[in-house]
């Protein structure tokens, strides 16, 4: 909601501000210029990006109107799935945890939380690590490497959308200087015709220059911060994982283990160690709907 809504900021103030010193909006309804602009920047995409990228940026922009998934109660909720996970083999042994990481889908404890369960890659990265656990063989700094090559792949695939989009931003002007060129080609040769059909066709190529600079600055570059602020909260999710996984492996308690997870987290996010100790211990509904 908060991409709407800056997007309506920005829009009711440039066509405010137009409007109260006499502007007609018709005048700036000009096709052909987005036409030029809009297909110049998927061109490049699809020329630097393949097809495949310029859907994932498609996909990721609509993602953006449900904002930010990683809130305090998906991180709260991870600790709390991590914590059960570790619990239950630390009474009942590795061998009873390799029921549940080796069909995950399917895990009791798993399926108790939907917030992680969705989250393909973190499940991904949790279970194939504590299979590894479960092996023996692997030593914590090992393990430890192991993850973080992980880690820095999944982070380098969550920047992709923002680097698109930041480059397709970063061309805007050039593209909607492209797109007034191409309109004074028009003018000129409209030249010796009357006035206002000049006017209107110069008009109409500077609203090429206007769309190319307002696209840059007023959409691509927030909506590349925005896909950047998702990658990174994302980055801290799966580091917890493997910050309580590596404590898990090295001996620690699962509350010590979760505690490594929790001070992974973002102040902006992190929930307390109060509310961390409620959810592990028990009191997880009450405490889930305090961080939320």
């Amino acid at each position: 909601m908060s991409v709407l809504l800056g997007i309506a900021i920005l829009f009711g103030s440039i066509l405010g501000g137009y409007t109260m010193h006499g502007g007609k909006v018709a005048a700036l309804n000009q096709i052909s210029e987005f036409i030029i602009i809009g297909g110049a920047a998927l061109g490049s995409v699809v020329v630097g990006y393949s097809p495949k990228g310029a859907v994932a940026v498609l996909k990721s922009v609509i993602s953006l109107l449900k904002g930010n998934p990683y809130r305090p109660a998906v991180f709260l909720e991870l600790l709390q799935v991590m914590y059960d996970t570790f619990s239950l083999a630390r009474k009942q042994g590795l061998v009873e945890l390799e029921k549940h990481v080796e069909n995950p889908h399917e895990s009791e404890i798993f399926r108790k939380y939907p917030s992680f369960l969705r989250n393909h890659h973190a499940v991904n990265l949790f279970a194939d690590t504590l299979k590894l656990v479960s092996m023996g063989g692997v030593n914590v700094y090992s393990l430890s490497d192991l993850m973080e090559i992980d880690l820095e792949v999944s982070h380098e695939e969550a920047m992709k959308t923002s680097r698109i989009l930041s480059t397709v931003g970063d061309a805007m002007p050039a593209f909607g200087i492209v797109a007034a060129v191409l309109g004074v080609v028009i003018t000129m040769q409209s030249i010796g015709g009357p006035p206002e059909q000049v006017g209107e066709k110069v008009g109409a190529a500077l609203v090429g220059t206007f769309l190319g600079v307002l696209l840059a600055y007023g959409i691509f570059a927030p909506l590349a911060k925005a896909t950047e602020a998702i990658a990174h909260a994302e980055s801290q999710y799966l580091a917890c994982i493997k910050n309580a996984t590596v404590a898990f492996a090295r001996g620690d308690v699962p509350l010590v283990c979760v505690e490594f997870a929790r001070r992974n987290i973002e102040p902006e996010l992190r929930p307390s160690f109060a509310q961390m100790e409620e959810v592990c211990k028990g009191g997880g509904a009450s405490a889930q709907q305090k961080a939320a």
